[in-house]
């Protein structure tokens, strides 16, 4: 079901995702793949950047984004280790990704939910969502981070 390029991929933003850990920022990582090739990283840093909309997905669409000189990245993939929220996914249809991989599900956030409604509302792109790549890594990672702040309350 996985290629070897989507397991490669996810394995990027797991490590991304722990250098958000060692910040003390919620362990969640993002890589944009453009023509087989890593071209934006990103890993969550709202708290140290002082910036809500500094979550992983969106630091690696300025990477890339920055790397092409273009924002509209068309045909990219987006590695995640986190389901994307709203805010992500309305940063991604702007960009024109291609496709979105995630790990973990998040039930309470996360924009797969809300997908049929906002099908409905005839955006003018479409992306692919898929999840549960490396899902057990990607969740075990984040109840890590949880489970040790709640031992330092």
């Amino acid at each position: 079901m996985w290629s070897s390029d989507d397991l490669y991929f996810m394995r990027l933003a797991l490590d991304e995702a722990e250098q958000a850990a060692r910040k003390d920022e919620v362990p969640i990582g993002a890589i944009l793949v453009v023509e087989g090739q890593a071209a934006g990283r990103g890993h969550n840093s709202p708290v140290s950047l002082c910036d809500p909309s500094a979550h992983a997905e969106i630091q690696a669409l300025r990477d890339a984004a920055g790397y092409l000189r273009n924002y509209r990245l068309g045909g990219a993939t987006l590695y995640v280790t986190l389901e994307p929220c709203l805010m992500c996914f309305g940063a991604l249809i702007h960009a024109r990704v291609a496709r979105v991989i995630y790990g973990a599900s998040d039930p309470k956030v996360g924009v797969s939910r809300l997908l049929p409604a906002l099908e409905s509302a005839q955006l003018n792109h479409a992306s692919e969502f898929k999840g549960g790549l490396l899902e057990p890594e990607c969740r075990a990672q984040l109840q890590a981070f949880f489970k040790a702040k709640r031992a330092q309350s």
